[in-house]
């Protein structure tokens, strides 16, 4: 079972000796558990627990706040130099997935808060933006908006993992897929808009209509439920025995989807202000 989560999805490979399992059923012929291998791992590092994913979160999210802070308050006095770091921030946090990614860095504490300090910048840089600041709105507006983008995240959040506990949506391979796919299609979307954007001038879907609207209230909804298959990845994780340093690639995978939700909601109230 794979997550629709990229940096989830790497972590289902981040152990040695993957022996074959029983299949669940269902499961077609060959099928592997990637969960299965971790009760065979001897790095001499303990099993991750819920209070390893909960910490080293915590801890991703704090550097992602103080950042954030410290990049807005920036923005307030020099907003030349806050959006040139948002932008440094928007690179440097894609290519720190990436590496992530692609890198087998998921284990690593350091690529996680390096990830976190990047992102930092961007979400201060674009809550600067969206919230209206440049744009002459006063610091009380930006606060009341950056406010309810913060709560609209949280209780997403919260309200997921409440789905997720009671088992109200099962996280199948079928889902995971559904839910890739819905990813891909989101991506390229975006990718399309931004050529359109640069070369014609047109920016239908961020440009703050309806059809802008629609847009952002999918991508909410897939940000939301990309949390069942982070859930699940992290809890399957746990009861096969993965070593506690996964905790940060948990930590990372979740922090990467609350930046996409937290930046879709506080983009869609900045539209109905404007509007």
């Amino acid at each position: 079972m794979r997550s629709s989560n990229p940096v989830m999805n790497s972590l289902t490979t981040a152990k040695g000796g993957i022996q074959r399992g029983a299949y669940p059923a269902g499961a077609p012929q060959g099928y592997q558990d990637p969960y299965s291998g971790y009760g065979q791992t001897t790095t001499g590092d303990r099993p991750m627990t819920v209070d390893d994913v909960v910490a080293k979160t915590g801890m991703t999210l704090a550097v992602i706040v103080v950042l954030a802070v410290l990049n807005f308050s920036l923005g307030l006095v020099n907003p030349g130099l806050a959006l040139m770091l948002t932008f440094v921030g928007a690179i440097g946090g894609l290519i720190t997935v990436l590496v992530a990614t692609f890198g087998k860095k998921y284990g690593s504490a350091a690529v996680t808060l390096i990830y976190a300090a990047f992102e930092g910048l961007f979400v201060g840089g674009i809550s600067l933006l969206f919230s209206g600041v440049t744009f002459g709105e006063s610091a009380a507006d930006a606060g009341v908006l950056i406010g309810q983008a913060v709560m609209g995240t949280l209780g997403v959040f919260l309200g997921m993992l409440f789905v997720y506990k009671t088992g109200a949506v099962k996280v199948t391979p079928k889902f995971n897929r559904i839910m890739t796919g819905a990813l891909v299609g989101v991506l390229v979307l975006a990718l399309g808009n931004l050529l359109l954007a640069v070369f014609t001038g047109a920016n239908p879907l961020r440009d703050g209509g309806m059809l802008a609207i629609i847009f952002s209230l999918v991508c909410i909804g897939l940000a939301a439920m990309s949390f069942l298959s982070d859930f699940d990845a992290a809890d399957k994780m746990i009861r096969a025995g993965a070593p506690s340093k996964m905790a940060w690639g948990v930590a990372l995978g979740l922090a990467v989807t609350l930046v996409w939700l937290y930046t879709e909601i506080l983009r869609l109230l900045s539209y109905f202000r404007s509007n």
